[in-house]
């Protein structure tokens, strides 16, 4: 078995280049994330995607997203309702989805990389 650090899926909808996406209504689907409580796939890759066309997305390693406010080196990242990577900062009893923690520090339109590490966190 051969492991890669990105998956091809289809874009259900126009996919802008290192936005965070979640599944679509597909298998192998995937559509932007609109919310910190999306079920986060990834970050798609450099290149803009149009809607039925095919979008890598990285799943594993180190990767690139675009932020959407400040975030510091080491935070968890989640997606806002433009798709864009924010720090995770749940309120108290509420859950976000996060696709990883920022390996540097960044603010809202820079491209920074993060380290994949999907997972939930709870405020």
């Amino acid at each position: 078995m051969t492991y890669s650090r990105f998956r091809s899926y289809v874009a259900e909808s126009a996919v802008d280049a290192f936005l965070i996406v979640k599944p679509g209504t597909a298998d192998r689907a995937v559509v932007p994330a609109t919310a910190a409580t999306d079920l986060l796939v990834g970050t798609s890759d450099e290149t803009a995607t149009a809607l039925g066309g095919d979008v890598d997305v990285a799943v594993g390693d180190i990767a690139y997203v675009k932020l959407g406010g400040t975030v510091a080196r080491g935070q968890p990242i989640t997606a806002n309702a433009s798709s864009l990577g924010v720090v995770a900062a749940p309120a108290t009893g509420t859950n976000n989805r996060i696709i990883g923690f920022a390996e540097v520090s960044g603010v809202s339109g820079d491209v920074i990389t993060y380290r994949v590490a999907p997972g939930v966190i709870q405020g």
